[in-house]
């Protein structure tokens, strides 16, 4: 599986989804049923790569000013929901986590910002399409510090000036 067609399965699964994250999961899962197990793990390995990726500070931060805080798990969920909202969004975030401003037309926290379910869907599919837990991916694990500067999450004005467009329209001052 190529990059490419691992986001044609993310952005149609998505698209299906109507921006439901539990509904992404499931159907997910059941575009994953369609591969081979290898297929799957390749599928995994994509994900991991840009879960990965995404462990920064930056987007940490960009994460609490949209979900009004992020501890380690919400984080976690966050990336995995990032990863969900396809490549251009992905990209976007990583490259300026600002951007989540006019990347994202709407954004609720009750809702969104939630893809744990996603990050299970391709453990899922093989263990259903196998009867075994997936193997390892053989990707270098996560680093143990984001990457990037570290700041005070729960200092409002620093988050509102890291990232003015995202706290201007979703900020909680």
């Amino acid at each position: 599986m190529d990059e490419t067609e691992f986001w044609e399965i993310i952005d149609s699964t998505r698209e299906a989804a109507e921006g439901d994250p539990e509904d992404h999961a499931e159907l997910l899962v059941e575009r994953l049923l369609q591969l081979d197990p290898d297929s799957v793990l390749d599928f995994a390995r994509h994900f991991e790569a840009r879960y990965n990726r995404a462990y920064t500070w930056d987007l940490w931060g960009a994460a609490a000013v949209l979900l009004g805080g992020a501890s380690d798990d919400a984080f976690d969920y966050f990336r995995c929901w990032l990863i969900g909202q396809g490549r251009e969004i992905f990209e976007g975030a990583l490259h300026d986590p600002d951007s989540l401003a006019e990347l994202l037309d709407e954004f609720d926290e009750d809702i969104d910002g939630d893809g744990e379910e996603l990050g299970y869907a391709a453990d899922e599919t093989y263990e259903q399409l196998t009867g075994v837990v997936a193997p390892d991916l053989g990707i270098a694990p996560q680093a143990a510090e984001p990457a990037g500067t570290p700041f005070d999450f729960d200092n409002d004005e620093a988050l509102a000036q890291r990232f003015p467009r995202l706290w201007e329209r979703f900020g909680n001052l």
